[in-house]
């Protein structure tokens, strides 16, 4: 059942359009339309939209004062349809995003910004330059962020740069800057230097530091009390010395591991503080280093050099003041970017190098404090009391690189630490794997017992001196006078010194080692994760990067997986496939042959229409447009045609660079010329892969761009050479969603060239009586033809946009002029300011039509997530596009499938938000069925139900066959992930879609969880049109409600907030930059890794650790239990029959190793059953390999063994005459064989390395006996020989093989049983592995 489209239909061109939105009754009067699926339900309120201009819907909302224009066209509302259930009339749609980012900043923040206002003075224009107006069009705003720099501090009370303005709480006191003059710019020494520190140490604060982060773990602390009562004479159970062993390995292999990764970090911040600059120096520019930059002093950088700071641009190489840089070291983004120097600047720097000694370069930059924003800058320059607006493209940051510009000079207004890319390095949040939060459960937990046997072992000694309290005056070690006198410290401090030394004795029930091992143990995980050639990229020459090497183990239990769609699902590789054109719809020609000529020596053909400049990726063209093009310019469809293309080639932000062959062969890029004739292979470079492909089709078909300049654009239009005046820009932003330039055609004529949005730029259309224009007579039917169109490309999954054009009279142009010299005149005010001069002419427009570009899908996107919903795991994707975009999608990728029932929510406010959400809960979800019960908490937990059509128990699976048992078990397996995804009451799984509009207010305290419930009800959640701290926002609350493990994956800027607010976040290097993968835990090439990421390593990684964690528990506490009971029958004494080294030993040498390459080699499926079987991944959400229960099991069995370690051998020789450390020497070796059989008896995937790491153990502890049997020394002469004398007798082995048998006996009893009666799908799969060879 495929979602259908109905298109948004207006009225006729001679109807009466409402002033305002029907009333109730008036609705009611209408006519119900069906919906045009049957799978899909849209919730749609009754209750009525409030519009923009009521007042207290504006009050309420304190939505920013946008200038509006006078023209009627402002009041013009569409109706409302059923299907978009939004309402188009008011500007509340435009509105919701800003809000819900502007929502985050607390009150006084907003009024410490709306104060802020005269932190600048008036800034005058200069009426003496007529480039004014022109050169500053490139000043955005810097009070409104891109979307991409929204996530720095998600949550944060203190700095929310999230904010709609960018860079949270700020002091807007101004920085003023002296150009060319550092002393007086800084001299009350308030400013930074241009060194930069990323390293945490300093030689000297390095030990104390790093013991201070490292001892933030509670068990260190621990073990260091521990260390210190045994440094007391009186509780001394082990060598002072041989105490310190096991912190102090820890301690020292963790401070050489920080220590290590600090001194690459000091070498980095070396390299980069000795680069060198030119700075001017007397008259000349000199070398200077990068830590020696001021404030305040002019830098030149020469083309392809990196810039050492922040600077204002004040002249270039070009003319024209323009400077194109590369931002790869800071965002990625590998396109060019164009960045402008005022003219007025570059005008006093040229007449200073004109005549140097005689002409001193005065003046001053005021800007505004230093700011995590690296998309805005508000300033202005003064020059000769005049002063200049600045912007964002007046800098250029530092870490940037100067490209196809031969050299730029600027002015260092922040230097060092005070930089933005500075300000913005601080690393992810820490994150922490939940298997750790369960250690420190468990550790309390073990620490309680202790405690519990340190007090029974300190009331044992009471009792036992109450008992023969007559006997302790001849007792050794007990006498209270002459030469037996010991110190006795009576009953009572007796029992406290049993207390706190059997705390000393038994500190190793705390498995210190356990940290070290695990770090060990991931870092070989991570190794093998990134040698997987099958997650090997070619297209990227990229490899998984494992940016977190503490949760990998997390990866085996994740259930929701949040996607963005745009880069992450789809290539971002944008391709041009429809242009609806005046009605008419075109679309690139399926024959190859139609191809517009990509390759140098290639011929014009006819496709290119006389073109002799080529774009060196062009698009397949259409027939029928061609032909247009050949027709007579007089003609109404060839006048749109040509202000179509022209739209598409001009009004964008991209620079046309040309190729050439140097003398040495190579191909080298520079910025394009107009001036050269010859033909000339053009690519362009720009910060969007929409504008390229836009901007290649209009090449394809004939309009090729040459040229752009701050003044002109130069575009070759069917082999014609013509240039058009740039008189102004605004550039795309989230409230007006779309781009608009204002050119002077070579005619004359000034127009508006208007793209963007289909929700925006459809209101700014002129129908027929609103227009004198030609075309005006058919816009009805040119809005219902595109209109029709745009749901077609949606439909299809392209991404659109919206073109339009106006031709502005001289009064128009004259109003637009004055409001925009007006703004770039403001710095506080400039963003309403350039609205306000937008909205001016935005409007009244005629509809040229609309574009289709395709975005094709990953390779393996609908077989991964087909294959992770086998496996019970969520995938929400959450995206920026349009509904119908992302329904689309979601179908193409085999997110929906047609069985779906589809929940669509679009709200315009709170109430019908909450009546759409409770509607669709009352209507849909299921609160109890035979097959799962829903709570509110979002848990769903799976009862023992029979099997559908099948009369056999889950649990009878095992007397079957295997092959039947496998069928039955993969059906189970898949009924209960389609029962942990719900089904509505007509049994069908669902889908809800649901809009940013509704988000803004179903992610309120209030209704987040009727939101959640809902959610987590479906099968898949689809969110369109968000905003990224809405998906944060969406994370979080998944995070918070369900308890359950979250990934979030993207690849773009705003995706950040998303990657590190879920518990794993992982990167794509796609083609929007590399700022997701900075900000990730995992990075990869492609989505399709993800399967085996998460199926493969996931698992095993999980099972790895758990099983490890609960080995260490055991290995520890089944040796403190030994010790336990041989102070039973010692008085209580704590004093050990082993050697104080072997206890030491025991967790360092003799038993580590294998633990650790078990958990990093060991397997218990191939990885082609983990793959073929997904249904196996749900072990880990099913916390299989650790849970409490584990935990305790554990512990009884180690109850069990400890038990038959201490009483074989002391029924043994209970009669004899052997020694202290000779039964002592059997216990050692006892219980180190029978933890490494232990471990032997669980491996399932042996390898060489195995084999060596556990036997090798063995033979070690043998060897390491020997030899400290063998000291001499006064402390360790007591136990001189013990091993050779014990080790001749037959009851020495007979009582190790006696061990052996009955202590795991019982452990292999219950495997045996379980695997045979109850066995778990991982059981049976790796059944069928053996059986299969």
């Amino acid at each position: 059942m495929y979602f259908t489209h109905e298109p948004f239909l207006p009225f006729s061109s001679d109807s009466q359009l409402p002033l305002h939105p029907p009333s109730s009754t008036e609705q009611a009067a209408q006519p119900s339309v069906p919906s045009s699926s049957a799978g899909n339900t849209h919730i749609v309120p009754s209750s009525t939209s409030v519009s923009a201009e009521d007042p207290s819907f504006r009050t309420s909302y304190r939505f920013p004062a946008l200038g509006t224009s006078k023209s009627t066209h402002q009041q013009r509302h569409f109706p409302e349809t059923r299907y978009l259930s939004r309402a188009h009339d008011s500007l509340s749609a435009d509105h919701t995003l800003s809000f819900l980012l502007s929502h985050q900043v607390s009150e006084e923040e907003n009024q410490s910004k709306g104060a802020s206002s005269s932190g600048f003075s008036a800034v005058e224009l200069s009426s003496s330059s007529q480039n004014t107006i022109r050169s500053s069009w490139h000043a955005n705003s810097g009070a409104i962020d891109r979307l991409d720099s929204r996530e720095w501090s998600f949550g944060s009370e203190e700095h929310r740069s999230g904010s709609l303005y960018g860079s949270g709480r700020r002091d807007f006191d101004n920085r003023i800057i002296y150009i060319n003059n550092p002393q007086k710019t800084n001299d009350k020494y308030e400013y930074k230097g241009n060194r930069v520190r990323t390293s945490k140490y300093t030689v000297r604060s390095f030990i104390p530091k790093n013991l201070f982060e490292q001892f933030h773990r509670v068990a260190y602390i621990y073990f260091l009390l521990i260390l210190c009562l045994n440094q007391i004479p009186q509780l001394a159970v082990f060598g002072r010395y041989a105490s310190l062993l096991p912190l102090a390995i820890v301690l020292v292999v963790t401070a050489v591991k920080d220590g290590y990764e600090d001194w690459r970090r000091h070498r980095s911040d070396k390299k980069e503080n000795n680069r060198t600059a030119l700075v001017f120096v007397d008259d000349h520019f000199e070398p200077k280093p990068w830590k020696h930059v001021q404030t305040g002093e002019l830098v030149k950088v020469q083309a392809n050099e990196t810039i050492p700071c922040d600077l204002v641009l004040l002249r270039t190489s070009d003319p024209n003041g323009v400077a194109y840089v590369q931002t790869i070291n800071l965002d990625g983004e590998s396109n060019l970017k164009t960045r402008y120097a005022r003219l007025e600047t570059a005008a006093h720097l040229e007449a200073a190098d004109k005549h140097p000694g005689h002409y001193q370069i005065r003046g001053k930059v005021i800007c505004e404090k230093p700011n995590r924003n690296i998309y805005g800058f508000v300033g202005y320059a003064e020059f000769d009391g005049k002063q200049l607006p600045l912007g964002p493209s007046n800098v250029i940051l530092r870490g940037c690189e100067l490209k196809n510009t031969a050299w730029a000079i600027g002015v260092a207004v922040y230097a060092g630490q005070e930089t933005k890319v500075m300000l913005n390095s601080a690393g992810a949040q820490l994150k922490r794997s939940r298997l750790e939060h369960e250690i420190n459960r468990e550790v309390i937990v073990l620490s309680l017992f202790l405690l519990v046997c340190c007090f029974a072992s300190g009331l044992g000694m009471g009792l036992w001196l109450e008992r023969h309290e007559d006997q302790l005056r001849n007792l050794p070690y007990y006498g209270k006078t002459g030469e037996n006198y010991f110190g006795y410290n009576g009953k009572i401090g007796e029992s406290i010194f049993a207390f706190l030394s059997s705390l000393i004795s038994f500190q190793i029930m705390i498995p210190i080692s356990l940290y070290i091992s695990m770090e060990v143990a991931r870092l070989g995980q991570s190794y093998f994760m990134i040698r997987d050639v099958e997650m090997y990229d070619k297209e990227t020459n990229t490899r998984l990067q494992c940016r977190a090497l503490n949760i990998n183990e997390d990866l085996g239990q994740v259930k929701f997986v949040f996607s963005d769609k745009t880069g992450t699902l789809t290539e971002n590789k944008m391709e041009f496939r429809f242009a609806s054109i005046f009605g008419e719809n075109y679309e690139s020609a399926d024959d190859p042959e139609e191809t517009f000529a990509s390759h140098e020596n290639e011929p014009t053909t006819e496709s290119t229409v006389g073109v002799s400049w080529k774009p060196k990726a062009g698009v397949k063209v259409d027939r029928r447009l061609v032909q247009v093009l050949k027709e007579s310019t007089s003609s109404l469809q060839r006048s749109m045609v040509h202000d179509y293309l022209l739209t598409l080639a001009a009004c964008n932000t991209v620079v046309p660079t040309r190729i050439k062959l140097t003398s040495s062969g190579n191909l080298e890029m520079e910025v394009a010329n107009a001036a050269d004739d010859e033909i000339q292979l053009v690519e362009y470079q720009g910060e969007s892969p929409d504008e390229q492909a836009l901007v290649a089709a209009a090449a394809s078909y004939g309009y090729t761009l040459v040229e752009r300049t701050s003044d002109y654009i130069v575009i070759d239009v069917l082999g014609q050479r013509m240039t058009f005046e740039l008189l102004g820009i605004h550039e795309f932003d989230s409230i007006r969603k779309c781009m608009s330039l204002i050119v002077k055609c070579p005619n004359g004529q000034v127009k508006v060239l208007v793209k963007g949005a289909d929700s925006a730029v459809l209101k700014k259309i002129a129908l027929s009586e609103k227009t004198t224009h030609i075309a005006g007579e058919r816009q009805a039917q040119v809005l219902l033809d595109t209109q029709m169109h745009l749901g077609m490309y949606s439909n299809q999954g392209l991404r659109t946009l919206v073109v339009g054009v106006r031709e502005l009279s001289d009064s128009e142009f004259t109003n637009w002029q004055r409001l925009y010299a007006k703004a770039n005149a403001s710095v506080s005010e400039r963003a309403t300011l350039l609205q306000e001069a937008a909205q001016a002419v935005e409007n009244d427009l005629i509809l040229l039509g609309a574009t289709g570009i395709e975005d094709k899908l990953q390779d393996g996107v609908p077989e991964t997530i087909s294959t992770l919903r086998d496996a019970r795991i969520k995938v929400w994707v959450l995206t920026g596009d349009k509904q119908e975009t992302a329904i689309s999608i979601g179908f193409s990728c085999a997110l929906l499938t047609p069985d779906m029932q589809q929940i669509i929510i679009n709200a315009s406010d709170k109430q019908q938000c909450h009546d759409a959400i409770k509607a669709a809960k009352e209507a849909y979800v299921q609160v109890e069925n035979r097959y799962w019960t829903f709570r509110a908490s979002g848990r769903i937990y799976d009862f023992e139900t029979e099997l559908p059509g099948s009369p056999e128990k889950v649990t009878e699976l095992s007397t079957r066959p295997f092959l039947q048992r496998m069928k039955l078990e993969s059906f189970r397996s898949i009924n209960s992930s389609r029962a942990d995804s719900g089904r509505s009451r007509h049994d069908r799984l669902l889908a809800l879609i649901i809009d940013g509009n509704s988000l803004a207010h179903a992610l309120d305290k209030d209704l987040e969880q009727e939101l959640f419930d809902l959610a987590t009800a479906c099968q898949v959640v689809i969110c369109c049109r968000v905003a990224p701290l809405q998906k944060a926002g969406i994370v979080s609350l998944v995070k918070r409600k369900s308890k359950e493990m979250t990934l979030a994956i993207g690849d773009g800027a705003n995706d950040v907030s998303m990657i590190q607010m879920a518990d794993v976040g992982v990167g794509l290097s796609g083609q929007e930059g590399r700022q997701a993968v900075l900000a990730s835990d995992f990075a990869m090439g492609q989505f399709r890794f993800l399967q085996r990421l998460l199926l493969i390593h996931g698992h095993l990684n999980y099972r790895r650790l758990g099983y490890m964690v609960l080995y260490n528990f055991y290995r520890n506490a089944v040796l403190v239990m030994l010790l336990f009971w041989y102070t039973l029958y010692t008085a209580f004494s704590t004093s050990p029959a082993i050697t104080q080294w072997s206890l030491v030993l025991y967790t360092v040498i003799y038993t580590s190793v294998p633990t650790i390459v078990v958990a990093i080699m060991d397997r218990n499926l191939s990885p082609q059953t983990l793959l073929k079987y997904p249904g196996l991944y749900k072990s880990g959400q099913q916390n299989e390999s650790y849970s409490r229960l584990l935990f305790w099991l554990t512990m009884l069995d180690t109850l069990w063994q400890s038990l038959v370690l201490f009483y074989v051998p002391y029924l043994t020789f209970r009669h004899s005459t052997i020694d202290t450390w000779s039964i002592g020497s059997i216990w050692i070796i006892s219980v180190v064989i029978l933890v490494n059989l232990h471990l032997a008896m669980d491996v399932e995937h042996y390898t060489w390395i195995t084999h060596l790491a556990i036997w090798g153990s063995i033979v070690a502890t043998y060897i390491c006996l020997i030899a400290l049997d063998l000291l001499t020394d006064d402390d360790s002469l007591v136990y001189y020989g013990t091993i050779f004398n014990i080790a001749g007798t037959a009851s020495y082995w007979l009582d190790i093989f006696l061990i052996i048998v009955i202590a795991l006996l019982p452990r292999f009893v219950v495997k045996l049983v379980k695997q045979k009666f109850w066995p778990s799908d991982v059981d049976i799969a790796r059944e069928e592995e053996i059986l299969k060879g």
